[in-house]
């Protein structure tokens, strides 16, 4: 493989993995009702975001964003975080979850429903965000990021039945996990920019994934090398 071709190769696993933000840029929430909040998207999503946003905003909606690019280590933080006890790990109807009452695949599977194994996180690369309403949150309210904000009655209920609709007729941000495939949990919040996306997804590879966790210190690793073929089938690939 010549020189640029490698260079190119490796650059963008760099970026499938969560190991660089050679292609990131600033995004900032230029929001009226919530404190300006500075993010990194990539460098070909950010005019496309501030376009949704736009579009939102004519329909009376303050699109937010609250998460986008996460890298690899910080990914490992919320990992870990979770076998620890230091963040909550919810079940499928968002109720705390308690992990002593599980076996060690069980954990790993309940962590697996709603927060990505490092390396596997599509907000790696940038092209990923998850918004919400910030017109619509009372004062004082706290973020939450569940289905139940997102449904019918739920506060930002408005803007994700414009979204049902907007997603439908444009063809760059999509909504990866809509539906509960058996794998990751329904997150509405959750847009991908899909031209970058795609391309970032067909190059996840099993065998450097497994060389990247090997090298990180993270809770259940033996379970999750294990089983990291069923990880990819329901978790990575099922989306």
């Amino acid at each position: 493989m010549p020189i640029a071709e490698t260079e190119i190769a490796t650059a963008d696993e760099d970026i499938v993995f969560g190991t660089t933000e050679m292609h990131l840029v600033p995004w900032v929430n230029t929001s009226l009702h919530e404190p300006e909040g500075r993010f990194l998207v990539h460098r070909n999503v950010a005019l496309r975001l501030s376009d949704l946003r736009y579009r939102a905003a004519a329909q009376g909606f303050d699109l937010c964003v609250c998460s986008s690019y996460r890298s690899f280590q910080r990914q490992v933080e919320i990992w870990n975080d979770k076998f620890c006890g230091r963040r909550p790990v919810l079940d499928q109807l968002s109720r705390p979850l308690r992990l002593d009452d599980l076996s060690d695949w069980q954990q790993v599977e309940a962590v697996l429903r709603w927060s990505a194994l490092p390396g596997a996180s599509r907000h790696h690369w940038g092209t990923d965000v998850d918004v919400y309403d910030a017109a619509a949150m009372p004062q004082g309210y706290r973020l939450q990021l569940i289905p139940e904000e997102t449904q019918r009655g739920g506060v930002f209920a408005s803007m994700h039945a414009w979204l049902d609709t907007e997603l439908e007729s444009i063809d760059d941000f999509y909504r990866p996990y809509a539906e509960d495939l058996g794998g990751v949990s329904p997150e509405p919040w959750h847009l991908s920019y899909a031209p970058l996306a795609r391309h970032y997804a067909a190059l996840h590879n099993k065998l450097a994934l497994a060389q990247r966790l090997r090298k990180a210190k993270i809770c259940r690793l033996d379970i999750v090398l294990e089983n990291l073929d069923i990880i990819y089938e329901r978790f990575i690939y099922s989306v």
